[in-house]
């Protein structure tokens, strides 16, 4: 897996008398840090003006409050809370917003170790293949093997997926994420 984590602590000076501008996804699990990413920014909110933030980004805490294994709509609320404050922190962990896997699979004889449905993965079998190759719950695959399977029925996805033996290279990304982005769902800034 080729992914480089940076760390970076954000100081940032932000009139959020209205809201910071973001849409926050769950990572998924399986995810080596489960917290929540940044899936979205508002045109012109505070969070994009300040040119510091990116679309994938993890938040890890902000000013001084961990949002690492918390729910959703707990990083929700906190955030929320912020409403009124001038200058916040956050620690954030830079991310492409697409995760690339690899499974290794020998031969048909090993499960993979996760279920799909539609493209997007349901469940994640603890300590197989899968897992790590950092294959996540909650992650719609977009493509397998250098091929988008963004318009792919379910049943060819399973096709392919069976049958794919050796270096399996997989790239995800968070399925609420997909659909923001594919205009199936409206964001919702907070």
């Amino acid at each position: 897996i080729n992914v480089i984590l940076q760390y970076i602590c954000l100081n940032m000076f932000l009139n959020l008398m209205e809201i910071l501008g973001v849409v926050i996804v769950e990572s998924g699990w399986g995810s080596i840090l489960p917290t929540v990413i940044i899936a979205n920014m508002m045109h012109g909110g505070p969070a994009e003006k300040s040119g510091r933030l990116n679309i994938g980004d993890q938040i890890m805490s902000i000013n001084g409050t961990s949002l690492v294994g918390l729910p959703l709509s707990t990083c929700q609320s906190i955030i929320k809370g912020l409403k009124n404050q001038s200058r916040i922190k956050l620690n954030i962990v830079r991310c492409p917003p697409v995760t690339t896997v690899l499974i290794r699979r020998p031969d048909l004889r090993y499960q993979l170790g996760f279920s799909v449905q539609n493209g997007i993965i349901c469940s994640l079998m603890r300590g197989g293949i899968a897992e790590r190759g950092g294959v996540r719950v909650g992650h719609r695959i977009i493509e397998i093997n250098s091929q988008s399977v963004v318009a792919t029925p379910h049943e060819k996805i399973v096709h392919i997926l069976s049958n794919a033996v050796g270096e399996i290279h997989m790239k995800t990304m968070p399925a609420a994420m997909y659909r923001l982005l594919t205009a199936q769902e409206q964001p919702v800034y907070i």
